[in-house]
C-alpha cells in the first residue's frame, strides 16, 4: 500500500463487511423480485418513479440523471428502450426548444402503481420489519450523514477524480 492510509481495523471491517453484503444482497433480492412480478428493471422502477412523482409526469433527461445516477449515455440508451417498451415518451420541451421531455405513458403509469405496493411489502420484509423503529431512526441518520459528503464530493469521474456536482441544464 502506498501512503499513509492503514488497513481496516477490526471494528471498521465488520462494519464494512455488514454494509457491504446486507445491500449487495438486499438490492440482488429486491431486484429479482421486480423483475419476477413486473417485468421491470431497477433503473426502470427509479425513472417510473420519479416521473411518477413530477408534475405532470414529466422531467427532463438531466433531471432523471440525478435520481439514477447514470451517465448520459447510458441515459440515452436506457430511456430509449423504456420508449420502446411504450412506458415513457420523449417529446419536445416547451421550456428550451432544443431540448427534450420524458413523459410517463399510461402503460408506463400502470406499470409503477402496479410494482410499488409489491416492492413496499419486500422493503418491509426484507429490511425494515428486522429493525426497530429506533433502528429505522438511525439508519435513516446515518444513511443522510453519509449521503451529503458523497453529494458534497461530488460525482465521480471517469478519471478517478470527483467533479462538481452537475448542474443543469448542462448535464
Amino acid at each position: 500500500m502506498t501512503g499513509t492510509a492503514e488497513w481496516l481495523d477490526d471494528r471498521e471491517q465488520r462494519t464494512w463487511q455488514a454494509f457491504h453484503d446486507m445491500q449487495v444482497l438486499l438490492w440482488r433480492r429486491l431486484g429479482h423480485h421486480l423483475a419476477r412480478e413486473s417485468g421491470l428493471s431497477e433503473p426502470d422502477y427509479a425513472v417510473l418513479t420519479a416521473l411518477a412523482a413530477a408534475p405532470g409526469g414529466r422531467m427532463r433527461p438531466f433531471e432523471i440523471s440525478v435520481v439514477t445516477d447514470f451517465e448520459k449515455s447510458r441515459l440515452h440508451h436506457h430511456l430509449t428502450r423504456m420508449v420502446e417498451r411504450g412506458l415513457v415518451t420523449r417529446e419536445p420541451c416547451l421550456d428550451a426548444p432544443r431540448g427534450a421531455e420524458i413523459a410517463l405513458t399510461a402503460a408506463g403509469r400502470d406499470a409503477i402503481e402496479s410494482a410499488a405496493p409489491q416492492r413496499a411489502e419486500h422493503v418491509r420484509r426484507w429490511l425494515l420489519q428486522q429493525l426497530t423503529k429506533e433502528q429505522q431512526d438511525a439508519l435513516a441518520e446515518i444513511s443522510e450523514a453519509v449521503l451529503a459528503n458523497l453529494r458534497a464530493a461530488g460525482r465521480p469521474s471517469l478519471g478517478g477524480q470527483d467533479e462538481e456536482p452537475c448542474s443543469p441544464p448542462s448535464c
